[in-house]
């Protein structure tokens, strides 16, 4: 499981693949992320996971692009219903394949994953 959610770093304090800084973006489809175009965005730093609406939930790609906070992400794990977490560092983004649902995101004030 851990290949199919390895993240990959982006370039510091800018947009990237269509994601305006400060933003964690969502991207439907990997024809959405070749062509650098979002389906939704997030930015507010919460206390609780919000759960994803039609534009982001069950997205190919996440895309972080802010410097100091990072983004967790909730996930379903389609095999056997269980729900996961993965942290996503600032300027990182992850592929989810279709073993895996993306539902939830929290931004955290923290720089670094545990």
């Amino acid at each position: 499981a851990l290949t199919a959610l390895a993240t990959a770093p982006t370039a510091s304090a800018d947009s990237y693949n269509g994601c305006a800084w400060p933003r964690v973006c969502f991207y439907q489809t990997n024809a959405q992320w070749n062509s650098a175009s979002p389906t939704a965005a997030y930015q507010d730093v919460t206390t609780a996971y919000q759960n994803l609406g039609p534009n982001s939930r069950g997205a190919d790609w996440v895309n972080n692009t802010r410097n100091d906070d990072r983004a967790y992400l909730r996930y379903i794990v389609n095999s056997s219903g269980a729900t996961q977490y993965l942290c996503l560092p600032p300027n990182h983004h992850v592929n989810f394949s279709s073993a895996f649902t993306v539902t939830g995101i929290r931004i955290d004030t923290a720089a670094t994953c545990p």
